[in-house]
């Protein structure tokens, strides 16, 4: 098969494509043959040497695909050759075909093609575990979500407007803060001409958010946690501008907040497959009433990974890059 490998740690031009064989399943696992595979900055990190993949996971990068079920593992019961499927996977997306844990898979949203199947799992994996399960944002609360544009930010304004939260968001110029009330965040602010801190606290009238999702980091952490209110959480899920700051923790105590974060690629099957669980009963049927879904801002071929890496650095994206290998 074909495979996007990385020849050496550096620049989106280390991206090649390449030959490999075709992986075989393990007892839990299925083969898909991939019509697309989602673009995501874990990838990006992967390429630069700095998020190498778990033990067992494949080396080729790529955390989300869709396609067609073309083998089975001895243990899979729940799906069907010829199956369509998209599936969050350790590792190995960007390639013609990918294995996958089943519990990972799930099916086709009814009014979604694949190319929109392969922008969901890694977000809305990643988005459901950190704001709902973590965080537990409730309907009512206010939360704000940084990245309003990227693949995780326009997913999390969806989902948390779905369930009934007020969104704020940051961006980083006007087109992209129209672009985040238009999926429906209460109120978008220009970071590069706006303090996110003082109109989140003009929003919530001086109370301050409830919930905080961050991959910044860097010197957003401590005005992070002046923007938010009591028994507020905040929850790091990457650092784009560094994990290091100079932080007074005092607030942290007087205003009795949580601070969190993780990250998905190294937890366990089991506990993916429960997040999977969640998303085919509670989001799904959202999906496919038209209520939320993922906005996609460029498909590419496979051969063209470099060119994709290179856009997501660029951050003038609105939304998901996709990786098309369907002939």
């Amino acid at each position: 098969m074909t495979a996007i490998e990385i020849k050496e740690y550096g620049d989106a031009d280390q991206l090649a494509p390449a030959h490999r064989a075709v992986p075989t399943p393990a007892d839990d696992e299925v083969l898909i043959k991939v019509s697309y595979a989602g673009v995501n900055r874990p990838d990006v990190i992967q390429r630069k040497g700095l998020y190498p993949p778990p033990p067992g996971e494949s080396d080729i990068p790529g955390l989300e695909v869709s396609g067609t079920i073309v083998k089975l593992g001895a243990q899979v019961t729940q799906y069907a050759l010829g199956d369509q499927v998209l599936a969050l996977v350790g590792g190995g997306g960007y390639a013609e075909y990918c294995t996958a844990p089943v519990g990972q898979c799930l099916p086709v949203p009814k009014n979604l093609s694949l190319e929109q199947a392969a922008a969901l799992p890694e977000t809305y994996f990643t988005v459901w575990s950190n704001i709902f399960d973590r965080c537990e944002l409730k309907s009512g609360e206010t939360i704000l979500i940084h990245g309003g544009t990227s693949g995780i930010g326009t997913t999390a304004i969806q989902l948390a407007k779905a369930f009934g939260a007020n969104v704020i968001t940051t961006a980083g110029n006007d087109e992209k803060c129209q672009a985040c009330r238009d999926l429906g965040a209460d109120l978008a602010i220009n970071y590069k001409t706006q303090d996110f801190v003082e109109e989140s606290k003009k929003f919530t009238k001086k109370k301050g958010v409830d919930v905080v999702l961050d991959m910044v980091g860097g010197d957003y952490i401590q005005r992070d946690i002046s923007s938010l209110g009591t028994d507020g959480r905040l929850c790091f899920i990457a650092f784009l501008s560094g994990s290091q700051a100079d932080v007074n923790f005092m607030p942290v105590m007087l205003k009795r907040l949580k601070i969190t974060g993780s990250t998905l690629r190294a937890r366990s099957r089991e506990f993916k497959a429960q997040i999977g669980k969640n998303l085919i009963e509670k989001v799904w049927p959202l999906i496919e009433d038209g209520k939320l879904g993922p906005l996609i801002y460029k498909t590419l071929s496979l051969e063209e990974a470099a060119k994709a890496h290179k856009l997501m650095e660029s951050s003038k994206h609105i939304g998901k890059i996709v990786l098309k290998l369907e002939k």
